[in-house]
């Protein structure tokens, strides 16, 4: 049975990887995208650290404190760089990210 912090970190975790997910392809889509490469970058990797997070957690395996710890460390370095941009879609992508992050250092 998952405990509540594994409860809210799987939560978190996916739903950061659905706003990283959908900023990337925004960036991607966008007209900056050539200006965008690093957000897209970290916004593809935080998303499936994420998930990866989220699998962990909802198995409660051996090395999910590491991996929670991992997130953590990715979703912050994704947070910062959205937060550098103005778009709805980084912004969202930012507080999805920090939600996560905190999640995550709750559980590792």
């Amino acid at each position: 049975m998952l405990t509540k912090t594994q409860t809210e970190c799987l939560d978190a975790a996916n739903e950061c990887a659905a706003a990283c997910r959908e900023c990337a392809v925004a960036c991607i889509t966008g007209d900056a995208a050539q200006t965008m490469a690093q957000c897209i970058v970290l916004d593809l990797e935080c998303a499936d650290i994420c998930a990866l997070a989220a699998a962990s957690c909802a198995r409660g395996g051996p090395h999910m404190k590491a991996i929670c710890a991992l997130c953590a460390a990715a979703c912050d370095a994704c947070a910062a760089e959205c937060a550098k941009h103005a778009m709805d879609h980084c912004k969202r992508c930012a507080d999805a990210c920090k939600r996560c992050a905190a999640a995550c250092r709750a559980v590792a």
